[in-house]
């Protein structure tokens, strides 16, 4: 009987804007690679990436591989009024849910704004490790996150640590794939704790 391929080994660092924008082209390699964009749209998204550091409580956790290479990615920053996510969500809620939802949602809240793993990196804890280092201590009373509709990873995950509907097949200008808005509040639940294992246990 063969072995099992060892667990890949990753390092979880906190990112500066400096460091992320000397990273950026790597990091957006890996966005345009796991969200299934065209090559190009690398060229687009530089600039907004760079704004998003500029604003309110912005952190950002990237995981790296033995040999330093970046495998993961995730930044968020603080939601307010004016931010373009900000509005097209308030806007869908007000239409699906009224007032007192975009309310409940969109008062105090943080953006998680991206979160990608290298598609060779997936499945070894990688997303979850990012997700919850990113938002252990935000101050706000919530999270909200977009992810695209479909039976993906990226929703196993939100839906294990605990994300609930906010809005489902919405349509974000500029994008024709519907997504859905996933939110939680904060802080998280910490994981389940894993049962010990029986290595060595004799049969009775």
């Amino acid at each position: 009987m063969t072995s099992a391929p060892p667990v890949p080994r990753y390092r979880f660092v906190n990112f500066s804007v400096a460091e992320l924008r000397a990273r950026l082209p790597e990091a957006l390699d890996i966005y345009v690679t796991a969200m299934r964009y065209p090559k190009g749209t690398t060229e687009q998204r530089a600039p907004m990436w760079l704004s998003h550091m500029l604003r309110e409580g912005w952190r950002c956790v990237a995981a790296l591989d033995e040999h330093q290479q970046l495998i993961g990615i995730c930044y968020g920053y603080r939601g307010s009024p004016g931010q373009w996510w900000h509005e097209q969500v308030r806007r869908g809620l007000l239409v699906t849910s009224g007032v007192a939802a975009v309310e409940t949602w969109t008062r105090n809240y943080y953006e998680l704004t991206e979160l990608h793993v290298r598609p060779d990196a997936q499945g070894h804890g990688v997303g979850e490790r990012l997700l919850r280092l990113l938002l252990d201590g935000v101050p706000d009373k919530a999270t909200l996150l977009s992810t695209p509709e479909g039976p993906t990873r990226a929703w196993r995950l939100y839906r294990r640590v605990g994300f609930v509907d906010v809005l489902r097949n919405f349509l974000f200008a500029g994008d024709p794939r519907p997504f859905a808005v996933l939110g939680h509040t904060l802080p998280l639940q910490p994981p389940p704790a894993r049962p010990p294992t029986t290595e060595g246990r004799a049969g009775g």
